[in-house]
């Protein structure tokens, strides 16, 4: 099969502030219950700093596992959900037997996969045992870190998931290589994920503590060997993997309500609800405490001061999400 990479993008020509908005949504609970039959281990949380982290392969991921975090993750997947119009992913798989997710935080993502596809068999993979005990009946979920040696070249996957991997994956390639060893002949992979540095069409993101916040937090993450900025570089890896037949797809995703078009003004209030549910304060507090020493009132104060920036009607931010996906060649 002759490789055929396809780019498209909708970045929007009409991202222009709206000085005249209301900042008043309100956010439900989400899940945030699991029960199965783990060892004990598994749920010996790590506690620090008044959050909640994983203990299995302790310090592999630095962001929490507590009730505040996984309802900020519940907010992400309804933000993918307006991005992608009520997608759950852009790849075209057809009649999928075996799935997996990735990294599936609180499974929600799985779960609605499952719903939608009752014949498949689908799995969700996590280092914290935080998924729902309620799910449907082709779905289990399995505590493993991804980054482990695989071994499902014997038994493979239709199509493998993964979503918001930035700042916990310190070789995407080699696990890039093990999705396309693990994924059928004719089978897909797709991937969504971040460029985490933001921009703004008109520079106002410049100079601001919103920014500052990004340098420090993202500088960190990098030093400490995770990358950041993923999405930029998707299509090198499924290319340099053996994919075929890869989509890329670069989406805009304002920080607020301050462009004048409904669906990007829609976009920027959920990306700012789920990153003022705790988001400016759970992404940096381990990865600044642990490896920059930093205090947790400096981090606190930081996470405040980016926090407000963000809420300012003259400031605009904006971040480039992309969704890439690629198919094994059938032969």
């Amino acid at each position: 099969m002759a490789e055929q990479t396809t780019v498209t993008g909708n970045v929007p020509a009409n991202a222009q502030a709206d000085n005249s908005y209301e900042n008043d949504s309100s956010y439900g609970d989400e899940l945030s219950s699991y029960s199965s039959s783990l060892t004990s281990s598994v749920f010996d949380y790590r506690h620090e700093n008044g959050r909640r982290y994983h203990k299995y392969r302790d310090g592999s991921y630095l962001l929490p596992n507590d009730e505040s975090e996984n309802d900020r993750l519940d907010m992400f997947h309804e933000l993918c959900l307006q991005l992608l119009d009520h997608q759950l992913y852009l790849a075209p798989i057809q009649n999928p037997q075996r799935v997996i997710d990735l990294g599936t935080g609180t499974g929600i993502w799985a779960i609605d996969f499952a719903d939608e596809h009752p014949d498949a068999e689908v799995i969700g993979c996590d280092l914290s045992p935080i998924q729902p005990t309620l799910v449907p009946p082709n779905l289990k979920f399995f505590v493993d870190d991804i980054e482990s040696e695989w071994a499902e070249e014997n038994n493979p996957f239709d199509f493998i998931h993964a979503r918001y991997l930035t700042g916990s994956i310190r070789d995407f390639e080699r696990l890039i290589e093990q999705c396309y060893r693990s994924v059928k002949p004719g089978g897909w992979v797709e991937f969504q994920d971040w460029d985490v540095y933001p921009n703004s069409p008109d520079g106002s993101v410049d100079g601001t503590w919103f920014r500052q916040y990004y340098d420090e937090v993202s500088g960190a993450f990098e030093e400490a060997g995770y990358d950041v900025r993923p999405g930029i570089k998707l299509e090198q890896w499924f290319k340099d993997a053996g994919f075929v037949n890869i989509h890329v797809e670069k989406f805009i995703v304002p920080h607020g309500v301050w462009p004048k078009d409904k669906h990007l003004k829609k976009l920027g209030a959920w990306n700012q609800a789920q990153g003022e549910a705790s988001g400016f304060e759970s992404v940096a507090l381990a990865i600044l405490t642990r490896y920059k020493k930093w205090t947790k009132e400096e981090v606190l104060v930081l996470a405040a001061k980016a926090r407000a920036d963000g809420r300012k009607s003259e400031i605009h931010p904006m971040f480039d999400f992309y969704v890439v996906y690629g198919q094994r060649p059938e032969n």
